[in-house]
C-alpha cells in the first residue's frame, strides 16, 4: 500500500483555484482502481491518498495532479507492506 501524503506550499486560498480540477483527478484514481480512501488533513494544511497499485505508475499519476501542475502542494509517498488489517479491510493489503 502507499500513503500519499500532500502538503499544501501556497495558501488554501490558492489550493480551492484549483480544488475542482484535482478532485476530478482523484476521482479518475478511485476508476483506475488505485485509490481506496482519501481525504483533508485537519487542520486544512493538506490531504492523504491511500493506494495500492505500481509505485511508479501511482508516482506518474502524481506528477499529473493539478495541484502539482500548478505548484499548490508536494506529495510525501510511503510505502507500508500490511501484514495485518481488520475484518473489511483486507483491499489495503494488495
Amino acid at each position: 500500500m502507499l500513503i500519499l501524503s500532500l502538503t499544501y506550499v501556497k495558501p488554501n486560498e490558492e489550493a480551492d483555484k484549483h480544488m475542482e480540477p484535482h478532485m476530478a483527478w482523484v476521482k479518475e484514481g478511485y476508476a483506475k482502481g488505485w485509490f481506496l480512501a482519501s481525504g483533508r488533513k485537519v487542520p486544512r494544511t493538506g490531504g492523504v491518498i491511500l493506494a495500492v497499485g505500481d509505485r511508479a505508475d501511482i508516482e506518474a499519476y502524481v506528477a499529473a495532479d493539478p495541484f502539482i501542475i500548478h505548484g499548490v502542494a508536494e506529495y510525501d509517498i510511503m510505502e507500508v507492506a500490511l501484514t495485518t488489517v481488520t475484518e473489511g479491510l483486507e483491499a489495503l493489503k494488495r
